[in-house]
């Protein structure tokens, strides 16, 4: 019977998933694994009709499910359900369908959780050509590596690359992931603070490396400050629902404040500098959307396929 499960959640990307199935088969691990693809796409299911005509000849048991309610958390949350009906299934490794790990991916998240009793280790990320294509856009969310150093660490931020133990899924209950960031994101952070909630600890491990591609259109302005948005969007939509503190809302309202007023004139001061003008602009768009969540209005990103 397996012992981990692999859970890939995938939309409309049947070439992107082919290429991630493709590197799991390449795994160095001598772990029982299982390997669940979770098709979010209930009309034609390319994803899903993929994997039934490749389970015969894959290394690995692929067992393959349509999440019919649309959204992001949805497909997670059915991925869990299905990994939990192993009984031997004690490790469930997350990681999304335009990515694809290094052949060790596995075994060192294994290790790292091992070594530091970690209940959700997360792994590092590095995008094809990233430091040539996008060095205006250097540290901004989705257009450049992200890694740290291996070890324990306060918070996580993303479920790209991830290895959460049962005990800890266990423990949360059903939803995992909650619903209400269905097409917005951000339900990987509201889980990771249910988790943090519960007691549970964090570690990272730099050397269990998936690599993903950086599309042009990461390239643009306009799509780093929509990122910005619906980042700043969910980020404040968590904050509603966990802090409560008087002290906390006056700080963070501080904050937007401030960003709404000053960025806009940094980005005209700094127009000679790219990278810095477009800080500014991210800075200003992130806080738009925190802004816009107190207003009761919610980013959608993931409405529509980013496709292969």
């Amino acid at each position: 019977m397996p012992e981990i499960a692999i859970a890939i959640p995938t939309f409309k990307r049947p070439a992107s998933l082919g290429r991630l199935l493709g590197a799991l088969e390449k795994l160095e691990t001598d772990a029982r694994v299982l390997v669940l693809v979770a098709d979010n796409d209930a009309e034609t299911h390319a994803g899903y009709d993929f994997c039934r005509a490749i389970c015969a000849r894959y290394r690995w048991p692929l067992d393959p499910l349509v999440a019919e309610e649309r959204g992001i958390a949805q497909a997670r949350n059915a991925l869990v359900k299905a990994a939990l009906r192993y009984p031997d299934v004690r490790l469930l490794a997350m990681i999304d369908d335009d990515e694809w790990p290094s052949p060790n991916w596995l075994a060192e998240l294994v290790r790292v959780q091992a070594s530091t009793g970690a209940d959700v280790v997360a792994g590092s990320i590095l995008f094809e050509g990233a430091h040539e294509k996008s060095r205006w856009a250097a540290g901004f969310d989705g257009s450049c590596d992200i890694r740290r150093p291996t070890g324990p660490v306060a918070m996580l931020e993303g479920a790209g690359n991830l290895l959460v133990t049962r005990a800890c899924l266990d423990k949360l209950g059903e939803p995992w992931f909650d619903p209400a960031f269905a097409l917005s994101g951000g339900e990987d952070r509201d889980f990771f603070e249910r988790v943090k909630a519960a007691g549970g600890r964090f570690a990272w491990a730099d050397e269990a490396v998936a690599r993903g591609a950086l599309p042009e259109r990461r390239m643009t302005l306009d799509w780093v400050l929509r990122r910005a948005y619906a980042i700043g969007n969910a980020d404040m939509r968590i904050f509603l629902k966990y802090r409560h503190e008087a002290s906390a809302w006056l700080a963070e309202g501080a904050k937007i404040a401030s960003a709404l007023l000053l960025t806009p004139l940094l980005a005209v001061l700094l127009a000679a500098v790219p990278h810095r003008a477009a800080d500014a602009l991210r800075r200003f768009f992130r806080n738009l959307g925190k802004l816009a969540a107190l207003m009761g209005r919610r980013a959608a990103p993931y409405g529509a396929s980013h496709g292969d």
